[in-house]
């Protein structure tokens, strides 16, 4: 028997119909990942593709006229064509085929880029330029994703992106999400979906939308596995290795994987200010290494049919030792003369331990009810420290006089999660509630001791105990329906959110205690419209919450160097979004979006200037951010052997706000973007990949206006071994034009900044398939630690 893996992505929007069944195999046991094509019956050509959940349910809400030609693959199984004349509840029982998978043709290949109705798939397994990397990098090469200069994730030119892997939200802040993403090898990554609109369903945080991590799992029955190694050089060279290993049969999956990451960085800060009477002109490099191992283990039990129990462990380690030098002349304003020269050097060490285990069980029938059950729990631990020497002299070198500080900065975060969904059938469309609860306490230590003379004395006003707790309970529920050429959905997702962050500085003067509970509701709602076989139109509603992370919260100051401060803000209110969206898709390809959305307290990096030469930076809610854009993507296949996938779109940003005192914020920003990546089949078993960015000046963190940054991309593969090895050789950023560089005024502040670290590099990876071969995928399940990860500090 010949075998088919059909892949291919063409999708529409709206159809009259829906489609549902089930997939078993001959001993009644639901088959998993399996391939359904959905065919035209007058020329056979694949108008939708699907696969089966991790129960052998299926469903498709919009599907196209019938009659259907309805192709079913499952590698190691007999494939079955059938023509469906009908909308029911189907059931199908695949025979095992007798046959070897070295009698398989592979007719077509997953596409590295889908575009789906409510998300884009960013297929990382299929990516050559991907590999070698690590999971950080991935998002930066993700269309549509743009990563601003202080590691924010942005998307369609809105900030507040949530982070999911694996289904569910990280609990990490944005600087500890960074640094986990970069401690993940690229090759632990399977795909990243990326959703604009999220409905209430989701979570209501990420004001932007949802960009989630789908880690790898192993694929076949039996036992398998896949080992890779990877080496890139830019300024230094860095390493990652990982192993995966599976073993699966009709009752149970067992698998698990490692991964370890080693290298060595540099990057750059250069910052020009204005400040009152006075120029800094500061430029500062660091150096950094870095370790990391990521362990994952886990198992499913199929109970019966119906029911399935899983549970799942992950567990990352992380050890980052970096050096700072910085070197800043201090002149006049007006005569321009250099009074000083502050040249400062810091050392720091960072451990992070961070992991987490899920329970779940999942029912499912074949008349389309389901449910599904999560509980949760996760830890993060980071020890860190810094001491900082700083040297003032004059232009001949002498030394003025010397100071020096450190501190320690223990972190401490628990955090437990539970949830449960259900989904049914009901007046001829799907309906499906749920309900959640999220528990965090985190508790962040601030020992900052001034150096004299090498004797280190705790500096009480500056040390600190800030403790926070919040508990955000929600329900939602959701109901869509087709009919016809007209498709609906509605919901309601309820949150009530109970805060409390408490300061205790070791001086007990400055003690602070902000407590907040509020109830928000988050309604979302979608119709769609296809008046013909080639349109298809969509109108979308939904509200949504990104809440400050933790470390923004709390109101220490930390001292980056002896002139510049960070400082949390207690006061910092969540920022709310209204979104609105207009979807359009011709000829199952060319998708077109415009959207709106208007955030309201949006999160502003805001410079301030305090004591005179003394700057702090800290998080403050602006009154508005409107957000205007029109994007357009595209899947293409000029010939048979060069395909790919373009994307353009263009924002209009606007930030107003007064802070008084002559500090307002007014900015409009016209931004674009264009994404394109080109696959390259260049012979059998060789391939080649091109992608590139373009990104045009742009507004970062609310004050900075920076300049335009593009990147391109290249990549050759080969397979070795029977294709069981697979060699890749990539180059990212030839020309190194992903540095930024921009420019910020607040009243009487001025800087000019610019900064980046080595994206211009050469990898190298190898990877190697062993085991056994009939794929099977093991299944996908997300959990309920869903919007706590990315807030963790």
């Amino acid at each position: 028997m010949r075998f088919l893996l059909l892949i291919i992505l063409l999708p529409c929007l709206v159809n009259a119909q829906s489609l549902s069944g089930r997939v078993e195999d001959e001993k009644g046991v639901g088959l998993s990942a399996v391939s359904l094509a959905i065919c035209r019956v007058s020329d056979s050509i694949v108008t939708k593709y699907l696969l089966t959940d991790e129960a052998g349910n299926f469903r498709l809400n919009r599907a196209p006229p019938f009659p259907l030609l309805f192709r079913i693959t499952s590698t190691g199984y007999q494939s079955v064509d059938t023509i469906l004349n009908s909308n029911a509840i189907f059931l199908f029982r695949l025979k095992v085929s007798t046959k070897t998978l070295s009698n398989v043709v592979v007719s077509a290949s997953k596409p590295l880029i889908e575009v789906m109705p409510e998300k884009t798939v960013f297929n990382v397994s299929q990516s050559i330029i991907g590999s070698g990397g690590n999971a950080f990098e991935l998002l930066q090469k993700s269309p549509g994703v743009v990563v601003d200069p202080g590691d924010g994730i942005t998307m369609n030119g809105k900030s507040g992106v949530r982070i999911y892997i694996d289904g569910r939200p990280s609990p990490l802040s944005l600087q500890e999400l960074a640094a986990m993403l970069r401690s993940m090898p690229a090759t632990d990554v399977d795909a990243i979906e990326i959703i604009s609109n999220p409905s209430s369903r989701y979570e209501a945080a990420g004001n932007a939308g949802i960009i989630n991590l789908r880690l790898k799992k192993s694929k076949s029955l039996g036992t398998n596995g896949t080992v890779s190694a990877g080496w890139s050089l830019g300024m230094f060279p860095k390493y990652n290795g990982s192993i995966s290993i599976n073993h699966r049969t009709k009752k149970i999956n067992v698998f698990g994987s490692y991964s370890s990451t080693r290298g060595s960085y540099e990057g750059y800060l250069n910052l020009y200010r204005y400040q009152n009477d006075s120029i800094f002109d500061q430029r500062s490099v660091t150096g950094s290494k870095s370790r990391s191992q990521n362990i994952k283990i886990g198992t499913d039990w199929t109970i019966s049919r119906k029911h399935t129990l899983g549970i799942l462990g992950n567990i990352n380690l992380s050890t980052n030792k970096s050096d700072t030098k910085s070197h800043t002349p201090i002149a006049g304003k007006d005569d321009k003369q250099i009074a000083q020269i502050l040249q400062a050097e810091t050392n720091g060490n960072r451990h992070r331990r961070n992991g987490s285990i899920n329970l779940n069980y999942r029912f499912a029938d074949t008349i389309g009810r389901s449910l599904s059950v999560d509980m949760d729990y996760g830890y993060f631990d980071l020890d860190g420290n810094a001491s900082t020497q700083n040297r003032y002299s004059d232009q001949n070198d002498l030394t003025i006089f010397r100071s020096g500080f450190s501190n320690q900065t223990p972190v401490t975060i628990r955090f437990a999660a539970a949830q449960a969904g259900w989904e049914m059938k009901w007046k001829g469309g799907r309906f499906n509630a749920g309900w959640r609860s999220a528990l965090a306490a985190t508790d962040n230590r601030f020992s900052f001791f001034n150096d004299n003379a090498g004797t280190a004395t705790i500096d009480k006003t500056r040390s600190n105990d800030f403790k926070y707790t919040e508990n955000i309970h929600a329900a939602y529920a959701q109901f869509q329906k087709q009919k016809k050429k007209w498709g609906y959905q509605f919901g309601l997702r309820l949150e009530q959110t109970e805060s409390l962050g408490e300061l205790t500085a070791v001086n007990n003067i400055t003690d602070q205690r902000v407590k907040r509970s509020y109830l928000n509701v988050f309604p979302s709602a979608g119709i769609t419209y296809q008046p013909h076989a080639k349109h298809g139109m969509g109108l979308s509603y939904s509200r949504r919450i990104d809440r400050p992370s933790y470390q923004d919260l709390n109101p220490f100051e930390n001292r980056i160097d002896e002139l510049t401060y960070q400082k949390g803000n207690p006061f910092l209110r969540p920022q709310f979004t209204d979104n609105i969206e207009i979807k359009h898709t011709y000829a199952y390809k060319l998708t077109t979006i415009l959207s709106f959305s208007d955030v309201k307290d949006f999160f502003a990096s805001i410079t301030d200037t305090i004591e005179g030469r003394r700057n702090f930076i800290t998080q403050q809610n602006i009154t508005r951010q409107r957000v205007y854009s029109l994007s357009a993507a595209l899947p293409f296949k000029f010939t048979s052997w060069w395909s790919g996938y373009a994307s353009a779109g263009v924002n209009h940003n606007r930030y107003r706000s007064d802070f008084g005192r002559g500090k307002e914020i007014r900015i409009n920003a016209t931004v674009a973007n264009i994404y394109q990546q080109h696959t390259f089949i260049i012979s059998k078993k060789w391939t080649g990949e091109l992608s590139s960015f373009y990104l045009s000046p742009y507004v970062w963190g609310g004050t900075y206006k920076c300049r335009s940054i593009w990147n391109i991309d290249l990549g050759l593969q080969t397979k070795i071994l029977n294709e069981q090895a697979t060699i890749r050789l990539s180059f990212t950023d030839i020309f190194q034009r992903l540095p930024w560089s921009g420019t910020s005024r607040l009243g009487s502040l001025y800087i000019a900044g610019k900064g980046g670290w080595e994206s211009r590099q050469v990898r190298l990876n190898l990877s190697y398939r062993f085991g056994r071969k009939e794929i099977k995928a093991s299944r996908q399940r997300a959990t309920s630690l869903e919007d706590l990860n990315k807030r963790v500090q």
